[in-house]
């Protein structure tokens, strides 16, 4: 079955169906320049896949994408995810992060990023109310051939309500 097409640029917040009102809320809040376009999403949110193209938006001074904008494309995808997925009864927050720019982003760049049914089962089981939990995702920013421009860790904390 197919994912959720989230093609446009700006990810309307008053387009949106409830269904994809992670993508629209949490990205439509960003400078223009620092979203990611969206690309599909699947239905279950245990898979997300964005691209960055390098335009007049994400462009720096000397021509290539803004690390502000490649940080930017990328910071709230897990944290959504897990809203998403684990629902109303728990607290999920970004905690930490950390970005390790490698090579210049002089093309569009992409990113996926997935949460398996067994991590997620797992997360249900340790996240207990008022003890919450911390996982580390690693995410590369690649570019058409696969060569890592940005690697970016995001420490995602959960807890039960």
């Amino acid at each position: 079955r197919p994912g959720i097409p989230l093609t446009d640029g700006y990810l309307s917040c008053l387009n949106r169906s409830r269904q994809r009102s992670f993508a629209g809320a949490s990205l439509c809040f960003l400078p223009t320049g620092v979203r990611g376009r969206g690309s599909p999403i699947s239905q279950d949110w245990q898979e997300v896949h964005i691209r960055l193209p390098l335009n007049w938006r994400t462009r720096n001074y000397v021509g290539t994408i803004f690390g502000g904008s490649m940080y930017g494309a990328v910071d709230p995808i897990y944290m959504g995810m897990f809203i998403k997925i684990l629902g109303p009864g728990y607290v999920v927050w970004d905690k930490a992060a950390g970005v390790r720019f490698k090579r210049t982003g002089t093309s569009t760049l992409h990113a996926k990023f997935v949460l398996t049914g067994e991590e997620i089962e797992g997360i249900r089981r340790e996240a207990a109310p008022g003890a919450g939990l911390e996982r580390v995702y690693q995410i590369d920013l690649v570019d058409g051939a696969g060569v890592v421009h940005a690697a970016i860790e995001k420490t995602v904390y959960v807890k039960k309500k």
